[in-house]
């Protein structure tokens, strides 16, 4: 199993650590152990649940109880996931939420079941390569995520996930036609100068998806023509330059020069190590929820674009920012058969949590 750098350095890499080993021996017989708990290997138990799906099962759970209780268990936990103390942390909210978290790993402890999941496929048309990524999320520490793209939007769906958001759900959705012009640096600390031009955007996208439902005349023309979103940009009309002057094949996207960015006053974030610049903005929604997935909504924010591996969302209702960070693991065998196959993926572990 791997598991995400300690909060909140997300640029470290993942950890790895294993749960079970399968020795094979003769006549196509194999023996399976356990590896949870701190007293070695152990019997354990694996069954094929149906095709990409399968569950272990741990047949002496005594070896993952210490001596010291409970107390004992969620310290050793605490120091092994997040390399921290209980005394460290100071935030009553966040003991909270890191406690519910325990109880509930806690209880799964002795049989788990796993299930196959694609990467996404790559096209050239996307905007960086889709993978998987490491996210900050507040007090919940850092939780995986998938982003992948869908033509004119991008997602990102939790791998992992927390007591309010589970695993499965799209954490952020990102409106690729809707991009931001971020004001000047000095403007853009003002948070309510970012929250106007996010609203403009949000009532600009809530218009054109109205129209969409009412059939109303020429909101397909308008959707497909980029109408009324902003004009192509200057990489689209360098590139409709070189096309009439039979260049296209040979004319190459001239790299877009970063733009100074700094995140607004009133927005807090794990990690204060983010790139000053960014390559772009875009309009886009996050979900959040209660505890227990209760009352979900997605709400306003403005997805960030750093670079080929780094990505960010600033939650303007929760005043809080997200750094992703890309997984650079090397899964074998791990993409998808195609198009259809990875949608459908994305829908079932949806379905699992909904």
């Amino acid at each position: 199993m791997y598991l995400p750098p300690h909060d909140p350095h997300v640029d470290d890499p993942m950890r790895f650590k294993p749960l079970f080993r399968i020795h094979l021996m003769e006549r196509k017989s194999a023996t399976v152990e356990c590896m949870y708990g701190h007293k070695g290997p152990h019997n354990g138990h694996i069954q094929i649940v149906k095709k990409d799906e399968f569950s272990t099962k741990c047949n002496q759970t005594d070896h993952h109880r210490m001596a010291g209780g409970r107390q004992e268990e969620f310290r050793t936990w605490l120091r092994e996931e997040w390399g921290r103390t209980l005394e460290d942390i100071f935030h009553e909210h966040m003991q909270e939420l890191i406690l519910m978290k325990f109880i509930y790993t806690s209880q799964y402890d002795n049989c788990l079941t796993y299930r196959r999941i694609y990467l996404p496929p790559c096209s050239p048309d996307d905007l960086i390569k889709p993978g998987l990524f490491k996210g900050t999320y507040g007090s919940h520490g850092l939780e995986i995520v998938m982003l992948s793209f869908h033509g004119k939007k991008a997602k990102g769906t939790k791998i992992t996930g927390d007591p309010n958001i589970p695993a499965g759900q799209q954490t952020v959705e990102i409106e690729l036609a809707h991009p931001i012009r971020l004001p000047d640096v000095e403007s853009l600390s003002n948070l309510s100068e970012l929250s106007r031009i996010v609203l403009e955007v949000q009532e600009q996208v809530r218009r054109e998806q109205q129209w969409q439902e009412e059939g109303a005349p020429g909101a397909k023309e308008q959707e497909e023509e980029g109408q009324p979103q902003p004009g192509p940009s200057p990489r689209e009309e360098e590139g409709a330059e070189a096309l009439a002057s039979g260049e296209g094949e040979a004319a190459q996207d001239p790299p877009q020069p970063p733009q100074s960015f700094v995140l607004p006053g009133g927005i807090a974030s794990r990690n204060e190590d983010y790139p000053r610049t960014c390559r772009a903005c875009f309009y886009g929604t996050g979900l959040i929820a209660g505890h227990g997935f209760t009352s979900p909504e997605r709400t306003p924010g403005v997805f960030v674009l750093f670079d080929d591996d780094r990505f960010g969302f600033i939650w303007l209702e929760l005043q809080s920012f997200s750094l992703y960070s890309r997984i650079k693991v090397a899964f074998q065998n791990a993409e998808a058969p195609s198009r259809e196959a990875f949608d459908e993926m994305l829908k079932n572990i949806q379905l699992l949590t909904s």
